[in-house]
């Protein structure tokens, strides 16, 4: 919840626990704050300080437990010292590259007494975020800029946190430069400008993963170069210059070389950069002819390759639930998403044109993390419409949060991809395994329906694709909370794919022909059977 407070609006998330299993409790959402740079400050109940290293009731080693999933820990030992730590606390996530701080606090310390004194600002040695960059690097950045003929910018989850989408807006205009984004970096560039490519990596657009593997120059804003978003390392853009601007230097060339590397504040470096842009030497029509054969060839390959799914009136299509669910709320609200196939897809039919619109858990890929993200959102903006893209599987490991919904009042809409498997677990089983489905079916699960209305909230269910549109309409009318469960095609995969190893050019775009001509179910089964006629050790149904 209080990540997704945080994404939604830039703000410190603060999260209050007990000792011991409190602590324990927090460290999935410490490390996925950490992972995608979220600013949280975290309170930690501890045992009186005496009492410390005793293993006393409840205790736990809160400090050394979140040393790895931490940009900074403290434990308080005097409570003089209180409002001063709690003042570096906020500092420390908000500034530089954000991320998580805890704050240990003894029971005795938080009982204790001392003369309130919360100082006016901080001055930490030792720490001291750039957030100009270097003028001759950006002014060589300008240059390279300048004379590309395949340029792309590469736009990741910096560029959100910096509220820098001006800024990148004004660069691609200027230069006529088209931009890619991270999962992360969502909502950083609008989604319908003629410029947009969309998301790139292994779910990304054909278009957008081909622009990467030949442009001729990277303009990486506030991106880290996960695997996620590579493919195979030695053959990224291997015609590509690399200018890589970034607040946290270890960012930068800790995967990728950069040729122009620039430590800064991205929201300050590219109000820079556009300056030098507008004063250098010919015009913004140059560089649209310039650059027309690169967007004619953009265009050429998203329209050879477009995203595509065909929904028949008997199946309903995961894609199609959620390409009427923007189109039906007209893209705007806030979107929260799990982690599996509904996340992808969401990502990929979202065309939302606004930062901070699209939460999600990039780095460490928390199922779980949806519904209380979006009621965190929910809570931050009460008058928005917050949406819940999640699947089944996700959804079951914080359902009981639905209490939370219920008891503040909290009016999210769930909008539940109901799909009978771990869905993207079940797609490289296929692809990759041979069908084997391992522990990917999910067999019995609750009815969702009576689920929601059990905890009070509204329930609404659709099997068919024509119940669709009508569930939709009747969820957003709805002003409290909903739980809209949609039952979509169990064996629908989500492609473009980047398989394990591969290039941005070496994507997979449709299902094999041994899949597509197979009844998947029945092929499971067998194969089952044949392990047990082979006699292979398999456990009893």
């Amino acid at each position: 919840m209080a990540e997704g407070y945080a994404k939604a609006t830039g703000r410190a998330g603060v999260v209050l626990v007990t000792s011991g299993p409190g602590m324990t409790n927090i460290v999935t959402g410490l490390a996925d704050a950490y992972m995608d740079s979220v600013p949280l400050v975290a309170f930690t109940g501890q045992v009186s300080t005496n009492l410390i290293g005793n293993d006393a009731f409840q205790e736990a080693d809160n400090i050394g437990i979140s040393r790895p999933c931490t940009k900074h820990n403290v434990l308080v030992k005097d409570v003089g010292e209180l409002a001063r730590t709690i003042k570096e606390a906020f500092y420390i996530a908000t500034t530089g590259r954000p991320g998580p701080v805890l704050v240990d606090i003894p029971k005795d310390v938080s009982t204790d007494k001392a003369d309130f004194k919360y100082p006016e600002k901080v001055n930490l040695r030792g720490y001291n975020p750039t957030y100009e960059g270097n003028k001759y690097q950006i002014k060589q950045a300008a240059e390279e800029i300048k004379k590309a003929r395949r340029p792309v910018i590469y736009a990741g989850g910096g560029a959100v946190f910096s509220d820098a989408a001006s800024e990148i807006r004004e660069l691609a205009e200027i230069a006529q430069v088209p931009v890619t984004m991270t999962l992360m970096g969502l909502g950083s560039f609008p989604g319908t400008h003629a410029l947009c490519m969309g998301m790139l990596g292994m779910h990304g657009g054909y278009w957008s993963n081909m622009a990467m593997h030949h442009a001729d120059l990277l303009i990486a804003i506030g991106a880290r170069f996960d695997d996620r978003v590579t493919g195979k390392l030695s053959d990224f853009c291997p015609e590509a210059k690399v200018v890589h601007v970034d607040i946290d230097p270890t960012s930068i060339k800790k995967n990728v070389h950069a040729h122009i590397p620039i430590v800064g504040d991205v929201k300050a470096v590219l109000k820079q950069l556009n300056v030098y842009l507008r004063a250098m030497d010919g015009n913004q029509s140059d560089l649209k002819e310039l650059r027309r054969p690169w967007r004619e060839q953009i265009e050429e390959w998203k329209r050879t390759h477009p995203l595509r799914y065909e929904q028949g009136d008997k199946v309903t299509k995961p894609q199609f639930v959620i390409d009427r669910v923007f189109e039906m709320t007209h893209h705007e609200g806030i979107v929260v998403t799990d982690v599996g196939q509904h996340q992808m897809w969401a990502a990929q039919y979202y065309k939302g044109s606004k930062p901070r619109t699209f939460i999600t858990s990039g780095g460490l890929g928390t199922m779980g993390f949806g519904l209380p993200a979006a009621l965190g959102a929910q809570k931050a903006y009460p008058d928005k419409l917050v949406l819940c893209i999640t699947s089944e599987g996700s959804f079951q490991m914080n359902l009981q949060e639905l209490a939370t919904a219920a008891i503040y009042k909290l009016p999210v809409k769930v909008v539940l991809i109901h799909n009978n498997f771990h869905g993207m677990v079940r797609q490289w089983q296929d692809l990759f395994y041979e069908g084997r489905y391992a522990s990917s079916q999910l067999g019995n699960v609750p009815d969702f329906v009576k689920l929601a209305e059990a905890y009070g909230l509204l329930g609404l269910s659709a099997s068919k694709p024509a119940e669709v549109e009508p569930v939709i309409r009747e969820g957003l009318k709805h002003r409290g909370p909903v739980l809209m469960d949609f039952h979509v095609d169990p064996f629908e995969n989500c492609y473009p794919m980047i398989p394990a190893g591969g290039a941005h050019h070496e994507m997979l775009l449709e299902d094999p022909p041994e899949l597509r001509n197979a009844d998947r179910g029945a092929l499971a089964k067998k194969k089952d059977k044949d392990k047990v006629e082979e006699g292979e050790g398999v456990l009893p149904a």
